[in-house]
């Protein structure tokens, strides 16, 4: 009888440490284990988030189009561009235009000089001589002040184009300046302009220089969450209304010019960020930097108005306004 009790007991024993046992291997053994098994959660949530965050991209260059079979990327100091020898002008020139980078340290040279870098020569000042035509930056020399280089570069023949006095002068520079604004309000932007060079075009010059009917800009910003793109098609002719309202999609803008936008950004993000455009999302008031070369009044004393007419000429209202415009161009 004894045995037997023995044996129940040591039975009893036995199961009782095996219960134990798997309870233990089932479970963390302390608090540290537990914390690791967080860890390891915490990592794979945190990568499973990654493989979600559409607005990364890879490599550099982010503010570069695609290339097309045979071309060539010039690069300068402050921009970067594909000349187009059938059109004696660049398909489209880009660059990423900071805050710090719309100081203004350098005035413009007004040195217009063929592009030394275009092997097979650029248009000449004397394409444009008699034309009627201006000579249009694509990448505006104010936005080139940061160093004498840059400003000197953009000066070059391949960073211009015949625009229509009244267009360069007026919508188009309005434009101009609401992208250094986007620059100091969103402190880094990545910009793509240039002509529509296709369809039916006249020239001018020994050089066969054409004239665009059109011109475009793309505009990303990657600083802002979330990221937004916007875009924009002008007509190379005298216009007015607000900049809004020539806004469109950067998918618009790439079935217009045949053109490939923000490739290096990773897919999903491309197709999120230029399938629509939100008009409301970005900021239409114009904000200058403190020295941004603009003649503005002190003390009262009033000057001629900074603000460009429909017309494209400069308006003759005098102000004392602080901004150095008047009333219906601030």
């Amino acid at each position: 009888m004894k045995r037997v009790v023995l044996f129940v007991v040591l039975t009893s024993i036995v199961l009782i440490a095996y219960a134990s046992y798997c309870s233990t291997a089932s479970h963390p053994k302390n608090e540290q284990q537990q914390n690791e098994v967080n860890v390891t959660n915490s990592s794979r949530s945190e990568t499973e988030n990654d493989a979600r965050d559409t607005t990364k991209y890879s490599g550099k260059d982010l503010e570069l189009p695609s290339l097309k079979k045979g071309e060539q990327v010039i690069r300068h100091a402050g921009y970067s561009f594909v000349y187009n020898e059938s059109y004696e002008q660049a398909s489209w020139v880009a660059y990423q235009l900071t805050e710090k980078e719309t100081e203004k340290l350098y005035d413009r040279t007004d040195k217009f000089i063929p592009d030394p870098s275009v092997s097979t020569g650029s248009a000449t000042d004397a394409d444009y001589s008699g034309s009627g035509y201006d000579r249009g930056h694509l990448a505006p020399a104010a936005d080139m002040g940061w160093s004498s280089t840059t400003m000197a570069e953009s000066f070059y023949f391949s960073n211009m184009s015949p625009q229509v006095p009244g267009f360069n002068r007026g919508i188009w520079k309005r434009l101009e300046e609401q992208v250094r604004s986007w620059a100091i309000e969103y402190d880094t932007i990545y910009v793509v302009t240039g002509p529509v060079l296709k369809g039916s075009m006249g020239s001018i010059g020994a050089n066969k220089v054409a004239v665009p009917n059109y011109y475009y800009k793309v505009i990303l910003d990657m600083h802002s969450k979330p990221h937004q793109a916007i875009g924009f098609v002008m007509e190379n002719a005298s216009a007015s209304g607000d900049l809004s309202n020539y806004a469109v999609s950067i998918d618009s803008v790439e079935r217009f010019t045949g053109l490939d936008f923000f490739p290096s950004l990773e897919d999903a993000a491309e197709t999120s960020l230029e399938k629509t455009v939100c008009t409301s999302c970005w900021t239409w008031e114009i904000s200058h930097p403190s020295n941004s070369g603009e003649t503005k009044p002190a003390g009262g004393e009033s000057v001629q108005c900074s603000g460009t007419t429909q017309a494209g000429t400069r308006c003759k209202r005098m102000t004392s306004d602080p901004s150095g415009r008047c009333y219906q161009h601030q």
